[in-house]
């Protein structure tokens, strides 16, 4: 088993949304690093934190797993979505999807702050790098125990 930090912005896709549906397909990604995690890497039952960002207290704030496997973005095909890609086709797609399933909901959020305090525990936890505004990350499975006991 693998896990994962995956962002939302709580305006667009909420955890408690999450909750309310249960499963969703991870539409919209357009990075290929973070499009590569999900094609090639995330497996079923993988663990996921659920990121809130873009926000006024960005943290995790719930557990999700991914209940699928890969499978091509449909909003890639629709010319009417925001992610519409005319250089994509159904023979080829250029952007997967897995879905993701809620688990629970945190007591707190694991406000980034807090986690840029344990950073030093955490190790190199890519949420922290300078830069990185990757929607989909890898975590370790030191950092997933660290941080899942914290919740």
């Amino acid at each position: 088993m693998a896990y994962w930090l995956m962002k939302s912005e709580p305006e667009e896709f909420s955890i408690e949304d999450l909750a309310a549906r249960e499963r969703e397909p991870w539409t919209g990604v357009r990075n290929y690093q973070a499009r590569n995690y999900m094609r090639d890497q995330m497996q079923v039952g993988d663990g996921v934190l659920f990121y809130h960002s873009n926000c006024a207290e960005p943290g995790i704030v719930g557990i999700a797993r991914v209940a699928s496997a890969a499978y091509p973005d449909p909003t890639q095909f629709d010319p009417d979505s925001d992610y519409f890609d005319p250089k994509a086709s159904t023979e080829a797609p250029r952007w997967f999807l897995i879905d993701v399933a809620f688990e629970r909901r945190l007591t707190r959020t694991l406000g980034l702050s807090e986690l840029r305090q344990m950073s030093a525990v955490l190790g190199d936890f890519p949420l922290l790098a300078r830069g990185n505004r990757l929607s989909v990350l890898p975590v370790t499975d030191s950092q997933w125990h660290t941080l899942s006991t914290l919740a």
